[in-house]
């Protein structure tokens, strides 16, 4: 294994030497930055109508398209940068109505619900539910509201609205109302096969029970209520029966913070007539066992041929199994050691389909491709491999097309469709909508060929990496490194489907056509490369050991021929911007200049950190070295050798990261007399909801790297 590496690094190293045809063509951040970006495909459940929403240089719309022709068309007329966020889009079964969300900021990880205000309104827009018919001939607006779900017979939708569950007609011809009151928070609502009957989850704190709902004069009925946090009801195809997943309830002595401990978890099988549940399948008590903190979770699902299907990181990958709901051992449907993300049933509830990091070429590690599988055998399929990107699959109700978002080469991301009927014909050209929606200066042939890098950290773990090769005549030029945040994310060889990193990938695009060597790292704590990798010891809070993924990346740039050593800067976002922070209070003898965007500087003083601050009298054993060891993790704690200067960015409307946590380094770094710049973005969020502040952030980005490295294009 040890040998094996040493090849793909040698090999890796080997490639940025005389790589001059790969390298970015100049161009401006404007034209690089001028991409649509599609998000939230969804299709119906009959028929071939599908619809997504886009972003164009932050005028959000849906589009809508049906086959055979699959022409896309765009349904609404929001023509403004209002920082309006479309969300939460589904169209009816019958394909009749398009509904959705507009307004709020759901990436956050509090206040999603509340209203941004970008534009400085007075009164600051609502965030509503509406339902428009797919001609575009009636626009309904139902109200405020969060996770709508349409009726099986496209009549209705539920909807939530102050932690209670509300409904309204889909064509406006009614007001909504209330549809029941219970205690605690509603959440989860799902509607039964027929639509007569309505399973929700009702969250109350230190436990949750799962009900169902039929009508106004019956009582609710509560499905094996525990003392356990019960979640993810999912309708037998009957109706008779729901599977949900068991989690164990808060409480208990409290353990120790820094040793992990396996979080168990299980699946059951209800009968909705009595009530009583039985146990299906229990996760092995293992770190590796713990729920799966990739895309949609478990991704509990009742699918065909009575399988139960779900998602488990025990045997350390994200990997697909099936069990029978009469109970079985669990069969494993995905023994790749791949990602699996974006997962949905076909409407015969017999395969799934879902994004995958896995596929003929040792690359596809580092980029994403369609996938399938039957939900009763190991019959895996790659359905899209090659080098371009597919994720987010859809199949039409007609279970004739599949339909995904793609980028071809350095092309931006566009929704596509393929012909299921010819899908064993692996070489055939997906039909990508919205080509011509692509401005005519997007510089799609200038920009850069991202190589992949592989490089070990000091401990021995393997790290993975981007290189943007710069542009210019400089024999050694100037290097950025680029972190992403989350931490549980991934860049990729191309576009990514976040739009987050999208603009990322646009910038390290955009810095290389300026003359940075650029590398985008995949530290430790991200995910695509095991449960191991994303959960990695002494990480986070207790111990900041993916730092070193960082300066050792930096270390790999400071040796190679064509990069100037003392002029490498580093940037990032959110947990990115906390790793820029630790790189700069730590080694600003290796990384000249930084830009920390939204980031953390003390991680004593995170929101509700009730786990190192418990409201009890009773504390963990090693509650104070865990106090301690969340300061030494802190880039607050390391100042006494920061010295270079850095750019701090932040919006004060941040619902996930505290605005206080720049307020707080700013003025410890200007009372130690550290060169410091700064920009303020107004009632805007951690995701730049207008596409002009977000302008306003990569050119700020740039400028500082300008002057303080310095490139020669």
């Amino acid at each position: 294994m040890k040998t094996a590496l040493s090849i793909i690094i040698t090999l890796s190293i080997g490639l940025f030497t005389g790589l001059e045809p790969l390298k970015a063509q100049p161009y401006s951040l404007n034209s690089v930055k001028s991409y649509p970006f599609p998000t939230s495909l969804v299709t119906a459940s009959t028929g071939t109508r599908m619809a997504w929403a886009v972003d164009e240089q932050g005028k959000r719309n849906i589009y809508v398209s049906e086959g055979p022709e699959f022409k896309a068309r765009r349904l609404t007329s929001y023509l403004e940068d209002d920082g309006q966020e479309i969300s939460s889009l589904s169209v009816s079964p019958d394909g009749k109505w398009v509904v959705f969300i507009r307004g709020g900021d759901h990436g956050s990880n509090w206040n999603d619900e509340a209203p941004v205000n970008v534009n400085a309104d007075p009164f600051p827009p609502k965030v509503q539910i509406h339902a428009i018919s797919f001609d575009g001939m009636n626009h309904i607006e139902i109200g405020e509201g969060e996770r709508p779900i349409i009726s099986p017979k496209s009549d209705v939708l539920l909807f939530i609205r102050k932690g209670q569950p509300w409904i309204a007609n889909i064509n406006g011809s009614a007001p909504a109302k209330q549809l029941f009151s219970t205690r605690g928070t509603v959440s989860e609502l799902t509607w039964s096969p027929d639509a007569s009957n309505i399973a929700f989850v009702s969250n109350r704190t230190d436990h949750s029970f799962i009900g169902v709902y039929k009508d106004g004069q019956t009582p609710i009925k509560w499905i094996a209520p525990s003392f356990y946090r019960d979640r993810s009801p999912r309708w037998a195809p009957d109706g008779k029966g729901i599977a949900f997943v068991r989690y164990a309830g808060l409480g208990g002595k409290p353990d120790s913070i820094l040793s992990r401990k396996h979080q168990p978890w299980s699946i059951w099988k209800a009968d909705v007539n009595t009530g009583k549940a039985i146990s299906l399948w229990k996760a092995p008590q293992t770190l590796a066992g713990s729920p799966p903190a990739t895309h949609g979770g478990t991704n509990l699902h009742w699918a065909a041929k009575d399988r139960i299907v779900f998602m488990s990181t025990h045997n350390g990958w994200s990997q697909l199994y099936s069990v029978a709901a009469t109970g079985s051992e669990a069969l494993l449907l995905t023994p790749a050691k791949a990602i699996v993300e974006h997962l949905i049933m076909s409407p015969d509830k017999e395969w799934l389909y879902f994004s995958t990091n896995t596929g003929p070429d040792i690359k596809d590690i580092d980029r994403r491709h369609i996938a399938r599988v039957a939900v009763d055998k190991a019959n895996f399929q790659v359905l899209s491999p090659g080098t371009n990107m597919e994720w987010t699959p859809q199949i039409s109700g007609d279970s004739k097309y599949l339909s995904m978002i793609t980028s071809v080469g350095q092309q931006p991301p566009l929704p596509a469709v393929l012909d299921l009927k010819k899908i064993g014909n692996l070489k055939q050209n997906p039909n990508v909508l919205m080509k011509e929606q692509i401005p005519v200066d997007f510089p799609v042939s200038g920009l850069a060929t991202p190589q992949q890098v592989i490089f070990n950290a000091p401990d021995g773990v393997v790290v993975h990496a981007q290189l943007f090769p710069g542009r210019g005549k400089e024999r050694k030029k100037p290097a950025i490194i680029y972190i992403h945040g989350g931490p549980s994310r991934q860049m990729l060889l191309g576009w990514n489907y976040s739009e987050y990193y999208a603009n990322a990938y646009a910038m390290n695009q955009y810095l290389a056509s300026q003359g940075f060597n650029v590398l985008s790292v995949n530290y430790r704590m991200g995910i695509g490369y095991g449960h191991a990798f994303q959960h990695a010891k002494n990480t986070g809070t207790t111990g900041a050991a993916e730092y070193q993924d960082i300066k050792e990346a930096a270390i790999w740039l400071s040796k190679q021929t064509d990069v100037d050593a003392n002029r490498i800067g580093v940037y990032g976002g959110s947990y990115g911007g906390y790793l820029t922070n630790m790189a700069l209070a730590r080694d600003s003898k290796l990384f000249a200049a930084g830009v920390s965007i939204h980031g953390l500087g003390d991680r004593t003083i995170e929101r509700n950190n009730s786990i190192l601050y418990p409201d009890r009298f009773e504390k963990a054993p090693d509650s104070q070295e865990a106090a301690k060891v969340a300061w030494t993790s802190s880039p607050a704690a390391d100042l006494a050798t920061w010295t270079s200067p850095v750019m701090l960015i932040h919006g004060d409307d941040d619902r996930n990261v505290e605005f206080g946590q720049s307020i707080d380094l700013y003025r410890r770094l200007t009372d130690k007399g550290i060169e410091v710049e700064t920009l303020v973005i107004v009632d805007d969020t951690h995701h730049w909801m207008k596409y002009d502040n977000v302008m306003k952030v990569n050119q700020a980005t740039a400028d500082f790297f300008f002057k303080k490295l310095k490139p020669n294009p």
